[in-house]
Protein backbone atom coordinates (compact mmCIF):
# COMPACT_ATOMS: atom_id res chain seq x y z
CA UNK A 1 0.00 0.00 0.00
CA UNK A 2 1.20 3.56 -0.64
CA UNK A 3 2.59 5.44 2.33
CA UNK A 4 0.71 8.65 3.24
CA UNK A 5 2.51 11.01 5.61
CA UNK A 6 0.47 13.58 7.61
CA UNK A 7 2.59 16.25 9.30
CA UNK A 8 -0.06 18.72 10.52
CA UNK A 9 -3.36 18.18 12.29
CA UNK A 10 -6.29 17.49 9.94
CA UNK A 11 -9.89 16.41 10.55
CA UNK A 12 -10.52 12.80 11.60
CA UNK A 13 -12.85 12.28 8.62
CA UNK A 14 -9.95 13.11 6.27
CA UNK A 15 -7.69 10.62 8.02
CA UNK A 16 -10.29 7.87 7.64
CA UNK A 17 -10.57 8.57 3.89
CA UNK A 18 -6.79 8.20 3.53
CA UNK A 19 -6.65 5.01 5.61
CA UNK A 20 -8.89 3.33 3.04
CA UNK A 21 -6.19 3.59 0.34
CA UNK A 22 -2.85 3.71 2.10
CA UNK A 23 -0.64 3.21 5.12
CA UNK A 24 -1.13 6.46 7.06
CA UNK A 25 1.60 7.81 9.35
CA UNK A 26 0.87 10.89 11.46
CA UNK A 27 4.02 12.72 12.55
CA UNK A 28 3.61 16.34 13.64
CA UNK A 29 6.18 18.81 14.94
CA UNK A 30 9.03 17.38 12.87
CA UNK A 31 12.33 19.19 12.47
CA UNK A 32 13.51 19.72 8.86
CA UNK A 33 15.99 16.86 9.22
CA UNK A 34 13.34 14.52 10.65
CA UNK A 35 10.97 15.49 7.83
CA UNK A 36 13.66 14.75 5.22
CA UNK A 37 13.99 11.26 6.60
CA UNK A 38 10.23 10.65 6.86
CA UNK A 39 9.45 11.93 3.35
CA UNK A 40 11.98 9.66 1.61
CA UNK A 41 9.61 6.74 1.12
CA UNK A 42 6.29 8.64 1.21
CA UNK A 43 3.95 8.46 -1.79
CA UNK A 44 1.85 11.39 -0.52
CA UNK A 45 2.18 14.05 2.15
CA UNK A 46 -0.69 16.03 3.68
CA UNK A 47 0.15 19.34 5.35
CA UNK A 48 -1.36 22.58 6.62
CA UNK A 49 0.50 25.85 7.17
CA UNK A 50 2.78 24.48 9.88
CA UNK A 51 4.95 22.32 7.60
CA UNK A 52 7.48 24.02 5.30
CA UNK A 53 8.34 21.96 2.23
CA UNK A 54 11.54 23.55 0.97
CA UNK A 55 13.53 22.44 -2.06
CA UNK A 56 15.92 20.44 0.15
CA UNK A 57 13.06 18.51 1.70
CA UNK A 58 11.27 17.93 -1.62
CA UNK A 59 14.54 16.76 -3.20
CA UNK A 60 14.85 14.16 -0.43
CA UNK A 61 11.55 12.57 -1.51
CA UNK A 62 12.18 9.49 -3.65
CA UNK A 63 8.62 8.29 -4.33
CA UNK A 64 6.46 11.34 -3.68
CA UNK A 65 3.57 11.75 -6.11
CA UNK A 66 1.42 14.38 -4.40
CA UNK A 67 1.68 17.20 -1.88
CA UNK A 68 -1.75 18.00 -0.43
CA UNK A 69 -2.21 21.33 1.36
CA UNK A 70 -5.35 21.29 3.49
CA UNK A 71 -6.23 24.92 2.97
CA UNK A 72 -5.72 27.67 0.41
CA UNK A 73 -2.20 29.11 0.58
CA UNK A 74 0.76 27.11 -0.72
CA UNK A 75 3.48 29.66 0.07
CA UNK A 76 4.97 27.06 2.44
CA UNK A 77 5.62 24.74 -0.54
CA UNK A 78 8.43 25.25 -3.06
CA UNK A 79 6.22 24.86 -6.14
CA UNK A 80 9.15 25.07 -8.56
CA UNK A 81 10.95 22.19 -6.86
CA UNK A 82 7.76 20.12 -6.81
CA UNK A 83 7.04 20.86 -10.46
CA UNK A 84 10.55 19.93 -11.57
CA UNK A 85 10.17 16.54 -9.86
CA UNK A 86 6.72 16.00 -11.36
CA UNK A 87 5.00 16.09 -7.97
CA UNK A 88 1.38 17.19 -8.08
CA UNK A 89 0.48 19.90 -5.55
CA UNK A 90 -3.20 20.16 -4.59
CA UNK A 91 -5.07 22.36 -2.15
CA UNK A 92 -8.63 23.09 -1.05
CA UNK A 93 -9.29 26.70 -2.11
CA UNK A 94 -13.04 26.63 -1.59
CA UNK A 95 -13.00 25.00 1.83
CA UNK A 96 -12.43 28.13 3.89
CA UNK A 97 -13.89 30.80 1.58
CA UNK A 98 -17.03 31.35 3.66
CA UNK A 99 -15.13 31.17 6.97
CA UNK A 100 -12.59 33.81 5.91
CA UNK A 101 -15.31 36.01 4.40
CA UNK A 102 -17.32 35.85 7.62
CA UNK A 103 -14.26 36.71 9.73
CA UNK A 104 -13.64 39.69 7.43
CA UNK A 105 -17.18 40.96 7.96
CA UNK A 106 -16.82 40.26 11.68
CA UNK A 107 -13.63 42.32 11.75
CA UNK A 108 -15.33 45.18 9.91
CA UNK A 109 -18.19 45.25 12.42
CA UNK A 110 -15.86 44.86 15.40
CA UNK A 111 -13.56 47.66 14.26
CA UNK A 112 -16.43 49.92 13.21
CA UNK A 113 -18.22 49.52 16.60
CA UNK A 114 -15.06 49.15 18.77
CA UNK A 115 -16.44 45.86 20.14
CA UNK A 116 -13.14 44.38 21.50
CA UNK A 117 -12.13 47.65 23.18
CA UNK A 118 -15.58 48.16 24.71
CA UNK A 119 -15.61 44.55 25.95
CA UNK A 120 -12.23 44.99 27.64
CA UNK A 121 -13.43 48.24 29.25
CA UNK A 122 -16.61 46.58 30.51
CA UNK A 123 -14.62 43.71 32.05
CA UNK A 124 -12.50 46.25 33.91
CA UNK A 125 -15.68 47.38 35.65
CA UNK A 126 -16.10 50.56 33.56
CA UNK A 127 -19.29 51.87 31.95
CA UNK A 128 -17.78 54.17 29.34
CA UNK A 129 -20.35 54.66 26.59
CA UNK A 130 -18.85 57.84 25.10
CA UNK A 131 -15.37 56.57 24.26
CA UNK A 132 -16.54 53.79 21.96
CA UNK A 133 -18.89 55.57 19.61
CA UNK A 134 -18.79 53.71 16.28
CA UNK A 135 -19.91 54.05 12.67
CA UNK A 136 -22.35 52.09 10.49
CA UNK A 137 -21.37 49.95 7.54
CA UNK A 138 -24.51 51.04 5.70
CA UNK A 139 -23.78 53.48 2.88
CA UNK A 140 -20.00 53.21 3.29
CA UNK A 141 -17.61 52.27 0.50
CA UNK A 142 -15.78 48.95 0.75
CA UNK A 143 -12.62 48.51 -1.31
CA UNK A 144 -11.76 44.86 -2.02
CA UNK A 145 -8.23 44.09 -3.21
CA UNK A 146 -8.54 40.72 -4.95
CA UNK A 147 -11.82 39.46 -6.34
CA UNK A 148 -11.22 35.72 -6.20
CA UNK A 149 -13.36 33.23 -4.30
CA UNK A 150 -13.07 34.94 -0.91
CA UNK A 151 -13.23 38.49 -2.27
CA UNK A 152 -16.47 37.64 -4.03
CA UNK A 153 -17.93 36.08 -0.88
CA UNK A 154 -17.08 39.24 1.06
CA UNK A 155 -18.73 41.36 -1.65
CA UNK A 156 -21.98 39.37 -1.40
CA UNK A 157 -22.16 39.88 2.35
CA UNK A 158 -21.18 43.54 2.18
CA UNK A 159 -24.04 44.18 -0.25
CA UNK A 160 -26.45 42.86 2.38
CA UNK A 161 -25.20 45.66 4.66
CA UNK A 162 -25.96 48.24 1.98
CA UNK A 163 -22.32 49.02 1.23
CA UNK A 164 -20.97 50.42 -2.05
CA UNK A 165 -18.21 48.24 -3.44
CA UNK A 166 -15.13 49.02 -5.52
CA UNK A 167 -12.44 46.51 -6.36
CA UNK A 168 -8.91 46.08 -7.61
CA UNK A 169 -8.00 42.91 -9.50
CA UNK A 170 -5.98 43.04 -12.75
CA UNK A 171 -7.06 39.50 -13.63
CA UNK A 172 -10.82 40.07 -13.56
CA UNK A 173 -12.51 41.40 -16.73
CA UNK A 174 -14.45 44.65 -16.28
CA UNK A 175 -17.69 42.97 -17.40
CA UNK A 176 -17.35 40.19 -14.83
CA UNK A 177 -16.85 42.72 -12.04
CA UNK A 178 -19.76 44.80 -13.35
CA UNK A 179 -22.05 41.76 -13.20
CA UNK A 180 -21.11 41.42 -9.52
CA UNK A 181 -21.99 45.08 -8.95
CA UNK A 182 -18.35 46.04 -8.40
CA UNK A 183 -16.58 48.96 -10.03
CA UNK A 184 -12.96 48.16 -10.95
CA UNK A 185 -10.39 50.86 -10.16
CA UNK A 186 -6.63 50.89 -9.53
CA UNK A 187 -5.31 50.21 -6.04
CA UNK A 188 -4.35 53.83 -5.34
CA UNK A 189 -7.79 55.12 -6.29
CA UNK A 190 -9.34 52.37 -4.17
CA UNK A 191 -7.35 53.58 -1.15
CA UNK A 192 -8.55 57.15 -1.75
CA UNK A 193 -12.29 56.45 -1.94
CA UNK A 194 -12.79 53.54 0.50
CA UNK A 195 -14.02 53.72 4.08
CA UNK A 196 -13.12 50.05 4.60
CA UNK A 197 -10.36 48.19 2.74
CA UNK A 198 -9.96 44.41 2.78
CA UNK A 199 -7.25 42.28 1.17
CA UNK A 200 -7.82 38.91 -0.50
CA UNK A 201 -4.78 38.18 -2.68
CA UNK A 202 -1.93 35.68 -2.32
CA UNK A 203 1.50 36.85 -1.19
CA UNK A 204 3.79 37.02 -4.23
CA UNK A 205 6.70 39.29 -5.19
CA UNK A 206 4.14 41.45 -7.03
CA UNK A 207 1.73 41.73 -4.10
CA UNK A 208 4.26 42.14 -1.26
CA UNK A 209 3.49 45.50 0.40
CA UNK A 210 0.73 46.16 -2.13
CA UNK A 211 -0.53 48.44 0.64
CA UNK A 212 2.58 50.47 1.38
CA UNK A 213 3.45 53.93 2.64
CA UNK A 214 2.11 55.62 -0.51
CA UNK A 215 -1.22 53.77 -0.46
CA UNK A 216 -1.73 54.36 3.28
CA UNK A 217 -1.04 58.08 2.83
CA UNK A 218 -3.96 58.25 0.37
CA UNK A 219 -6.50 56.77 2.79
CA UNK A 220 -9.31 58.68 4.51
CA UNK A 221 -8.85 59.61 8.15
CA UNK A 222 -11.78 57.34 9.07
CA UNK A 223 -10.47 54.38 7.01
CA UNK A 224 -10.34 50.89 8.51
CA UNK A 225 -8.12 48.26 6.88
CA UNK A 226 -8.69 44.50 7.25
CA UNK A 227 -6.25 41.73 6.36
CA UNK A 228 -7.40 38.11 6.59
CA UNK A 229 -5.24 36.99 3.65
CA UNK A 230 -1.46 36.93 4.12
CA UNK A 231 1.06 38.80 6.23
CA UNK A 232 3.36 40.89 4.06
CA UNK A 233 0.62 42.39 1.91
CA UNK A 234 0.73 45.47 4.15
CA UNK A 235 3.89 47.39 5.04
CA UNK A 236 3.51 46.99 8.81
CA UNK A 237 5.98 49.76 9.63
CA UNK A 238 4.05 52.28 7.52
CA UNK A 239 0.75 51.02 8.96
CA UNK A 240 2.04 51.42 12.51
CA UNK A 241 3.13 55.02 11.96
CA UNK A 242 -0.20 55.94 10.39
CA UNK A 243 -2.27 54.30 13.15
CA UNK A 244 -0.09 55.73 15.93
CA UNK A 245 -0.54 59.25 14.53
CA UNK A 246 -4.30 58.65 14.02
CA UNK A 247 -3.99 59.32 10.27
CA UNK A 248 -6.37 56.40 9.69
CA UNK A 249 -9.00 55.06 12.09
CA UNK A 250 -8.01 51.45 12.63
CA UNK A 251 -6.84 48.05 11.47
CA UNK A 252 -8.07 44.50 11.97
CA UNK A 253 -5.41 41.86 11.33
CA UNK A 254 -5.60 38.08 11.26
CA UNK A 255 -2.16 37.69 9.67
CA UNK A 256 1.27 39.23 10.18
CA UNK A 257 4.60 39.43 8.38
CA UNK A 258 6.15 37.38 11.16
CA UNK A 259 4.01 34.76 12.83
CA UNK A 260 3.66 34.55 15.76
CA UNK A 261 4.03 38.38 15.81
CA UNK A 262 6.69 38.61 18.54
CA UNK A 263 7.15 42.16 19.91
CA UNK A 264 5.06 43.60 17.08
CA UNK A 265 4.36 47.28 17.95
CA UNK A 266 1.02 47.14 16.12
CA UNK A 267 -0.38 45.05 18.97
CA UNK A 268 0.39 47.85 21.44
CA UNK A 269 -2.06 50.21 19.70
CA UNK A 270 -5.64 50.63 20.92
CA UNK A 271 -6.93 51.04 17.35
CA UNK A 272 -5.66 47.62 16.25
CA UNK A 273 -7.63 44.42 16.80
CA UNK A 274 -6.50 40.98 15.74
CA UNK A 275 -6.67 37.21 15.84
CA UNK A 276 -3.91 34.55 15.51
CA UNK A 277 -4.37 33.54 11.85
CA UNK A 278 -7.83 32.10 12.41
CA UNK A 279 -9.48 32.86 9.07
CA UNK A 280 -10.00 29.19 8.26
CA UNK A 281 -10.40 28.07 11.88
CA UNK A 282 -14.01 26.96 11.92
CA UNK A 283 -15.32 23.45 12.42
CA UNK A 284 -16.84 23.48 8.94
CA UNK A 285 -13.73 24.82 7.18
CA UNK A 286 -11.37 22.42 8.98
CA UNK A 287 -13.48 19.41 8.04
CA UNK A 288 -13.94 20.56 4.46
CA UNK A 289 -10.26 21.44 3.95
CA UNK A 290 -9.13 18.03 5.13
CA UNK A 291 -11.71 15.90 3.34
CA UNK A 292 -11.34 17.78 0.03
CA UNK A 293 -7.58 17.19 -0.18
CA UNK A 294 -7.90 13.64 1.14
CA UNK A 295 -10.29 12.82 -1.71
CA UNK A 296 -7.84 14.34 -4.20
CA UNK A 297 -4.94 12.31 -2.77
CA UNK A 298 -7.04 9.16 -3.24
CA UNK A 299 -7.71 10.05 -6.89
CA UNK A 300 -4.06 10.77 -7.65
CA UNK A 301 -2.82 7.57 -6.00
CA UNK A 302 -5.35 5.67 -8.14
CA UNK A 303 -4.09 7.40 -11.29
CA UNK A 304 -7.24 9.49 -11.71
CA UNK A 305 -7.36 13.25 -12.47
CA UNK A 306 -7.77 15.58 -9.50
CA UNK A 307 -9.24 19.05 -9.09
CA UNK A 308 -7.47 22.07 -7.57
CA UNK A 309 -4.02 21.14 -8.88
CA UNK A 310 -1.94 24.18 -7.99
CA UNK A 311 0.94 23.57 -10.39
CA UNK A 312 -1.33 22.96 -13.39
CA UNK A 313 -3.51 25.49 -15.21
CA UNK A 314 -6.98 25.72 -13.68
CA UNK A 315 -9.44 24.42 -16.28
CA UNK A 316 -13.15 23.84 -15.57
CA UNK A 317 -14.18 20.18 -15.59
CA UNK A 318 -16.50 20.61 -18.58
CA UNK A 319 -13.61 22.12 -20.58
CA UNK A 320 -11.28 19.36 -19.45
CA UNK A 321 -13.77 16.71 -20.62
CA UNK A 322 -13.83 18.36 -24.03
CA UNK A 323 -10.04 18.59 -24.25
CA UNK A 324 -9.25 15.10 -22.90
CA UNK A 325 -9.52 13.26 -26.29
CA UNK A 326 -7.21 15.86 -27.87
CA UNK A 327 -4.77 15.44 -24.99
CA UNK A 328 -4.67 11.70 -25.72
CA UNK A 329 -4.21 12.43 -29.43
CA UNK A 330 -1.39 14.91 -28.78
CA UNK A 331 0.44 12.50 -26.48
CA UNK A 332 0.21 9.74 -29.12
CA UNK A 333 1.53 12.10 -31.81
CA UNK A 334 4.41 13.14 -29.56
CA UNK A 335 5.26 9.54 -28.78
CA UNK A 336 5.24 8.70 -32.48
CA UNK A 337 7.28 11.74 -33.51
CA UNK A 338 10.14 11.06 -31.13
CA UNK A 339 10.40 7.50 -32.44
CA UNK A 340 10.28 8.63 -36.05
CA UNK A 341 12.73 11.50 -35.70
CA UNK A 342 15.31 9.36 -33.95
CA UNK A 343 17.28 12.48 -33.06
CA UNK A 344 17.08 15.19 -30.41
CA UNK A 345 14.34 17.74 -31.01
CA UNK A 346 15.27 21.41 -31.21
CA UNK A 347 11.93 22.98 -32.11
CA UNK A 348 8.27 21.99 -32.26
CA UNK A 349 5.41 23.82 -33.93
CA UNK A 350 1.87 23.06 -32.77
CA UNK A 351 -1.05 24.28 -34.87
CA UNK A 352 -4.58 23.92 -33.54
CA UNK A 353 -7.26 23.82 -36.24
CA UNK A 354 -11.02 24.31 -36.42
CA UNK A 355 -13.02 24.92 -33.24
CA UNK A 356 -10.08 23.60 -31.22
CA UNK A 357 -8.26 26.84 -32.14
CA UNK A 358 -10.68 28.73 -29.88
CA UNK A 359 -9.96 26.61 -26.80
CA UNK A 360 -7.32 26.96 -24.11
CA UNK A 361 -4.89 24.34 -25.40
CA UNK A 362 -2.27 24.48 -22.64
CA UNK A 363 -3.09 20.95 -21.50
CA UNK A 364 -2.95 19.66 -25.08
CA UNK A 365 0.55 21.11 -25.43
CA UNK A 366 1.63 19.57 -22.13
CA UNK A 367 0.29 16.19 -23.25
CA UNK A 368 2.31 16.40 -26.46
CA UNK A 369 5.49 17.28 -24.55
CA UNK A 370 4.86 14.34 -22.23
CA UNK A 371 4.57 12.16 -25.34
CA UNK A 372 7.89 13.20 -26.84
CA UNK A 373 9.81 13.11 -23.55
CA UNK A 374 8.55 9.91 -21.92
CA UNK A 375 10.30 7.48 -24.31
CA UNK A 376 13.71 9.15 -23.90
CA UNK A 377 13.86 9.80 -20.15
CA UNK A 378 14.20 7.32 -17.33
CA UNK A 379 12.74 9.73 -14.75
CA UNK A 380 8.98 10.17 -14.67
CA UNK A 381 7.53 12.75 -17.05
CA UNK A 382 4.00 14.02 -16.50
CA UNK A 383 1.74 16.98 -17.19
CA UNK A 384 3.31 18.84 -14.29
CA UNK A 385 6.98 18.76 -15.22
CA UNK A 386 6.90 18.24 -19.01
CA UNK A 387 7.22 21.99 -19.91
CA UNK A 388 10.09 22.42 -17.44
CA UNK A 389 11.95 19.40 -18.81
CA UNK A 390 11.41 20.62 -22.39
CA UNK A 391 12.77 24.04 -21.47
CA UNK A 392 15.79 22.51 -19.75
CA UNK A 393 16.49 20.53 -22.94
CA UNK A 394 16.33 23.76 -25.00
CA UNK A 395 13.29 22.66 -27.00
CA UNK A 396 11.71 25.73 -28.55
CA UNK A 397 7.90 25.60 -28.68
CA UNK A 398 5.81 27.63 -31.14
CA UNK A 399 2.00 27.55 -31.15
CA UNK A 400 -0.48 28.80 -33.73
CA UNK A 401 -4.09 28.46 -34.83
CA UNK A 402 -6.03 27.98 -38.09
CA UNK A 403 -9.79 28.53 -38.09
CA UNK A 404 -10.52 25.92 -40.80
CA UNK A 405 -9.02 22.63 -41.91
CA UNK A 406 -9.79 19.63 -44.13
CA UNK A 407 -10.11 17.51 -41.00
CA UNK A 408 -12.32 19.72 -38.82
CA UNK A 409 -10.92 20.00 -35.31
CA UNK A 410 -7.35 18.83 -35.69
CA UNK A 411 -3.77 19.23 -34.50
CA UNK A 412 -0.75 19.56 -36.75
CA UNK A 413 2.63 19.12 -35.11
CA UNK A 414 6.02 19.63 -36.76
CA UNK A 415 9.14 18.58 -34.86
CA UNK A 416 12.55 19.68 -36.10
CA UNK A 417 15.97 18.26 -35.32
CA UNK A 418 19.34 19.42 -36.61
CA UNK A 419 18.98 17.90 -40.08
CA UNK A 420 15.46 16.49 -40.37
CA UNK A 421 11.87 17.07 -39.38
CA UNK A 422 8.69 15.08 -38.88
CA UNK A 423 5.13 16.36 -39.24
CA UNK A 424 1.90 14.65 -38.22
CA UNK A 425 -1.73 15.75 -38.43
CA UNK A 426 -4.27 14.11 -36.17
CA UNK A 427 -7.97 14.51 -35.46
CA UNK A 428 -10.83 12.59 -33.85
CA UNK A 429 -13.31 10.10 -35.29
CA UNK A 430 -16.15 9.20 -32.95
CA UNK A 431 -14.09 10.73 -30.17
CA UNK A 432 -11.09 8.47 -30.88
CA UNK A 433 -7.64 9.64 -32.12
CA UNK A 434 -6.88 9.15 -35.82
CA UNK A 435 -3.75 10.11 -37.76
CA UNK A 436 -4.57 11.97 -40.98
CA UNK A 437 -1.15 12.86 -42.34
CA UNK A 438 2.43 11.74 -41.80
CA UNK A 439 5.06 14.03 -43.37
CA UNK A 440 2.44 15.36 -45.78
CA UNK A 441 1.22 11.93 -46.92
CA UNK A 442 -2.49 11.34 -46.31
CA UNK A 443 -3.28 8.32 -44.13
CA UNK A 444 -6.15 7.15 -41.93
CA UNK A 445 -4.83 5.06 -39.05
CA UNK A 446 -5.42 4.69 -35.33
CA UNK A 447 -2.31 5.53 -33.29
CA UNK A 448 -2.09 2.41 -31.14
CA UNK A 449 -0.13 -0.81 -30.88
CA UNK A 450 2.89 -1.58 -33.08
CA UNK A 451 3.17 0.49 -36.26
CA UNK A 452 5.75 0.14 -39.01
CA UNK A 453 6.35 3.24 -41.15
CA UNK A 454 8.08 2.58 -44.46
CA UNK A 455 9.26 5.30 -46.84
CA UNK A 456 9.56 4.01 -50.41
CA UNK A 457 9.34 4.85 -54.09
CA UNK A 458 5.93 4.12 -55.58
CA UNK A 459 6.62 1.13 -57.85
CA UNK A 460 4.44 -1.86 -58.82
CA UNK A 461 4.74 -4.79 -56.43
CA UNK A 462 6.06 -2.86 -53.42
CA UNK A 463 3.19 -3.90 -51.16
CA UNK A 464 3.68 -7.51 -52.16
CA UNK A 465 7.43 -7.44 -51.51
CA UNK A 466 6.98 -5.97 -48.04
CA UNK A 467 4.15 -8.37 -47.17
CA UNK A 468 6.11 -11.38 -48.38
CA UNK A 469 9.25 -10.50 -46.45
CA UNK A 470 7.36 -9.86 -43.22
CA UNK A 471 5.33 -13.03 -43.67
CA UNK A 472 8.49 -15.08 -44.18
CA UNK A 473 9.84 -13.58 -40.94
CA UNK A 474 6.69 -14.48 -38.99
CA UNK A 475 5.29 -10.93 -38.76
CA UNK A 476 1.50 -10.74 -39.15
CA UNK A 477 0.08 -7.56 -40.74
CA UNK A 478 -3.18 -6.44 -39.12
CA UNK A 479 -3.75 -3.41 -41.35
CA UNK A 480 -2.08 -1.33 -44.04
CA UNK A 481 -2.32 2.22 -45.39
CA UNK A 482 -0.43 3.66 -48.36
CA UNK A 483 -0.11 7.38 -48.91
CA UNK A 484 1.43 9.14 -51.90
CA UNK A 485 1.57 12.62 -53.33
CA UNK A 486 1.87 11.58 -57.00
CA UNK A 487 2.10 8.28 -58.90
CA UNK A 488 5.63 6.94 -59.17
CA UNK A 489 7.01 9.33 -56.56
CA UNK A 490 7.99 9.02 -52.93
CA UNK A 491 5.32 7.31 -50.85
CA UNK A 492 4.65 6.08 -47.35
CA UNK A 493 3.42 2.68 -46.21
CA UNK A 494 2.00 2.39 -42.68
CA UNK A 495 1.45 -1.08 -41.27
CA UNK A 496 -0.30 -2.18 -38.10
CA UNK A 497 1.38 -5.40 -36.96
CA UNK A 498 0.57 -7.82 -34.17
CA UNK A 499 3.92 -7.72 -32.38
CA UNK A 500 7.26 -5.95 -32.35
CA UNK A 501 9.34 -6.41 -35.51
CA UNK A 502 12.92 -7.50 -34.71
CA UNK A 503 15.78 -5.17 -35.69
CA UNK A 504 17.19 -7.71 -38.13
CA UNK A 505 13.87 -7.81 -40.01
CA UNK A 506 13.83 -4.01 -40.25
CA UNK A 507 17.35 -4.14 -41.70
CA UNK A 508 16.14 -6.63 -44.33
CA UNK A 509 13.25 -4.28 -45.18
CA UNK A 510 15.66 -1.39 -45.70
CA UNK A 511 17.68 -3.46 -48.18
CA UNK A 512 14.70 -4.08 -50.45
CA UNK A 513 14.84 -2.19 -53.76
CA UNK A 514 13.04 1.21 -53.65
CA UNK A 515 12.78 1.17 -49.84
CA UNK A 516 14.31 4.38 -48.46
CA UNK A 517 13.72 3.89 -44.75
CA UNK A 518 11.73 1.81 -42.27
CA UNK A 519 10.98 2.40 -38.59
CA UNK A 520 8.94 0.58 -35.96
CA UNK A 521 6.82 2.63 -33.56
CA UNK A 522 5.58 1.19 -30.27
CA UNK A 523 2.48 3.03 -29.05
Amino acid sequence: MPKILITDAIHDDAIEILKNVGDVEIATGLTPEELKEKIKDADAIVIRSGTKLTKDIIDAAEKLKVIARAGVGVDNVDLQAATEKGIIVVNSPDASSVSVAELTIGFMLSAARNIPQATASLKRGEWDRKSFKGVELYGKTLGIVGLGRIGQQVAKRAKAFGMNIVGYDPYIPVEVAKNMGIKLIDVNELCKVSDFITLHVPLTPKTKHIIGKEQISLMKKNAIIVNCARGGLIDEEALYESLKDKKIKGAALDVFEQEPPKDNPLLELDNVIGTPHQGASTVEAQKSAGTIVAEQVVKILKGEPAENVVNLPMIPMEKMSKLKPYMILAEKIGNMIIQLLDKSIEKVELTYMGELAKEDTEMVKRSFLMGILSPILLAGVNLINAPTIAKNRNIKIVEGTISESDYGNAIKIIAKGKTEEVSIVGSLTDGKPVLREINGYKVDIKPKGIICVINHIDRPGMIGKVGLLLGDCGVNIAGMQVGRKEPGGESIMVLNVDHMIPDEVIEKLKKLENIKDAKVIDL
